[in-house]
């Protein structure tokens, strides 16, 4: 299941390899920080060669059938499914994800979320043309898109941007994240295999300072979708206002898991404690903030020193692995920062804390952390740690649960466990926040992704993404 060793993946641009820029960028794998692969650094040029492929090519993949279109980025989908336990080595090597976790979810969903906007064509469940009174509503292509994704589950951001883009009859500029690149030398090779003309994918390796920043203020892009921090971005959208393109955007998190007295609390923490440390813990919805009743907080301290102390960090390709290593040593000292200043601030530090683990000498590892007795105010209850640190807050009652709840800047993910659905579903509702999953809800890749606040612009996944990617015209009669 190991990755091939020094893996080279260049730009592809109007359906050919592009030549190869001057510099170039490793990919380490973060489990051994020893170089895997390497992609060119992208320059302005590169990027510009790549906007022009993509006008060239938009005339005529915006006329083609969605019908038509659809059945390619279900192609797409199936050379995806077909090479999924490969995608599943690969991204386990270059993110540092267990390769349970890859297969199951790194390697499977960019399929899954894929052919789910394909088979919205067929089924009739999306509708590119309507009629209100004496007006024709038409739904078109909004043109060239540029699409910047991250790299904690790489190949899945691609594809919640690329299939509908695709379908909507968008031509696509990608730049992966240089951490995590090494995915899109498959994808290449099942874009080929499943007729996508050439033109109509291109893609850009390189830094955000130098290929994202032009490709946001790119006179020929019409859109612009980004997925990562808050901060960048900020940066995108002050970018591509200059144009006023077309921004979606999906940022940050500082999600609740609001556990209520009537909740199964054993269950309630375990499934936090498992949402909180999935991929690392270094996922935007993540529910990193776990309120209780302050009569239950010592009860559910105790539960959640019990599970994290299964997530024990370990070498990513043994599939028993739960934890693997930070996706880099910036991310992996960012962290150590997080944990750090949270003991500094009072919380106090129930499991883990900011040493190695025990020996893992080599790899960017975390000790799974859990801090109990945490303020609303502190540091790690407000901002974004991206690792696996879980925060525990007491609450007084429902109305305080709520108000700690929203007091983020953020709105992305949450979750609410009761002793009933309907309960959980009022409190569900009072959170400011795109999504909310109810006494363990599992992820449903046709329902809108995206937050509300500094979460983010838009939504991805199903019918909602596909929407981001049109325009809507109407002709009156």
């Amino acid at each position: 299941m190991a990755a091939p060793a020094l893996t080279r993946v260049g730009h592809f641009i109007d359906g050919a390899e592009h030549p190869e820029s001057a510099e170039s960028i490793d990919v380490l794998n973060p489990a051994t920080e020893e170089i895997i692969g390497s992609v060119p650094a992208g320059t302005v040029e590169d990027a510009d060669a790549a906007v022009a492929a993509a006008v060239a090519a938009f005339p005529s993949w915006a006329a083609r059938t969605p019908q038509d279109r659809a059945a390619v980025v279900r192609a797409i989908s199936a050379g995806l499914a077909e090479r999924r336990d490969e995608i599943a080595a690969l991204i386990s090597a270059e993110v540092g994800a267990p390769i349970t976790f890859a297969t199951k979810v790194q390697a499977t969903l960019p399929a899954t979320t894929a052919k789910g906007v394909a088979d919205l064509v067929d089924s009739g469940g999306f509708a590119f043309t309507e009629e209100i009174g004496n007006s024709l509503v038409v739904r078109e292509p909004a043109g060239v898109v540029a699409a910047i994704t991250p790299w904690n589950y790489p190949l899945h951001q691609i594809m919640a941007k690329l299939a509908p883009a695709l379908v909507a009859g968008c031509t696509v500029v990608l730049k992966p994240s240089e951490v995590a690149p090494l995915n899109t030398g498959i994808l290449v090779e099942v874009l080929r295999q499943a007729g996508v003309p050439d033109g109509v994918v291109n893609i850009v390796h390189g830094t955000g300072p130098v290929v994202g920043a032009r490709l946001a203020e790119h006179p020929d892009v019409d859109m612009i979708s980004f997925t990562g921090s808050t901060r960048a971005g900020k940066a995108v959208a002050a970018a591509a206002a200059q144009t006023v393109k077309r921004v979606a955007l999906e940022l940050g998190g500082k999600s609740a898991n609001v556990i209520l007295d009537d909740a199964d609390l054993t269950k309630a923490v375990k499934l936090g404690v498992a949402n909180t440390f999935l991929n690392g813990g270094q996922s935007c919805n993540a529910w990193t903030r776990m309120l209780v009743p302050e009569s239950l907080h010592d009860q559910a301290v105790e539960i959640a020193v019990a599970a994290a102390a299964k997530y024990q960090p370990g070498d990513p390709s043994d599939p028993a692995t739960r934890l693997g290593p930070m996706v880099s040593e910036v991310q992996r000292d960012r962290v150590v920062g997080y944990i750090r200043a949270g003991a500094e601030a009072g919380a106090t530090l129930a499991c883990g804390g900011p040493e190695k683990p025990d020996g893992m000498e080599r790899g960017f590892f975390v000790r799974p952390t859990v801090f109990a007795n945490v303020r609303e105010d502190m540091v790690i209850a407000q901002e974004e740690i991206f690792g696996p640190v879980l925060s525990v807050l007491p609450y007084t009652d429902v109305d305080d649960a709520v108000r700690i709840a929203n007091n983020s800047m953020y709105g992305l993910g949450g979750a609410v466990f009761a002793g009933s659905d309907e309960r959980a579903i009022e409190v569900a509702k009072r959170i400011r926040t795109g999504q909310v999953d109810v006494n363990g809800g599992s992820f449903n890749p046709m329902a809108p992704f995206g937050g509300y606040k500094q979460s983010g612009i838009g939504r991805e996944f199903g019918k909602f993404g596909l929407e981001e990617y049109l325009e809507v015209k109407s002709i009156q009669r």
